[in-house]
């Protein structure tokens, strides 16, 4: 063997003996490499205790609030038949139903669309509470009904039956007409054959020569 390679041998070998450099860096290792391991399995155990972005919480049902409508929709549309199989439609611009055990809708820019036997016809109004199950309106404010023959009434406080065509007031309705206006504390209006008869202080203000018949009477 070469001199050059006497020397490695022999710097190897002083390398390896007990006492040497190599002794205490295994001995360091045996004791920090298990302490180690110790520090990484106590931390994956802590991590998950320590406080992160996210909140748990538990919900009492008996405090939790609850939203006070129950269904609103908006641009609303109910549609339905008269008692002779005529269709019709409901609009509102918002329907806000407060309890599905309550079959009252609240509906606010209500527009109504009928036919009639002298053709289609509208009902407008502010405002109106929709009975799903009676498809009655009832209209605490003014409506305006206007018919495809020009006519035209104004009613407040009544109560719209949709499948039968009729107007019902029982409290200090009032309107007009083409030929004038009225009042009474209660009324019943066809929509259909442009008749409305009028009960208790009733009162009936005529215009002269503003009498019109609709179309075909």
């Amino acid at each position: 063997m070469t001199r050059a390679a006497d020397q490695m041998r022999t710097k190897r070998q002083a390398f390896a003996t007990p006492g040497s450099s190599l002794d205490s860096i295994v001995r360091v290792l045996a004791v920090a490499l298990p302490a180690l391991v110790g520090v990484i399995a106590a931390f994956m155990l802590i991590t998950p205790l320590s406080p992160r972005g996210e909140i748990s919480f538990l919900l009492d049902r008996n405090k939790v609030a609850v939203a006070d409508d129950r269904l609103r929709v908006d641009n609303a549309m109910y549609r339905g038949q008269d008692s002779n199989g005529r269709p019709f439609s409901l609009v509102a611009g918002e329907a806000v139903q407060q309890s599905n055990t309550v079959p009252l809708v609240q509906l606010q820019d209500m527009t109504a669309r009928m036919v009639l036997s002298g053709g289609p016809a509208i009902l407008t109004a502010p405002r109106g509470i929709y009975d799903i199950d009676d498809e009655q309106v009832g209209i605490p404010g003014v409506v305006q009904f206007t018919a495809a023959d020009g006519y035209e009434m104004v009613a407040r406080n009544v109560t719209i039956d949709l499948p039968t065509r009729t107007m019902l007031g029982d409290g200090n309705v009032s309107g007009a007409i083409p030929a004038g206006s009225f009042s009474a504390n209660a009324m019943r209006a066809d929509l259909e054959e442009r008749t409305i008869a009028l009960e208790g202080n009733a009162r009936l203000r005529m215009v002269p020569g503003q009498l019109r018949l609709p179309s075909g009477m």
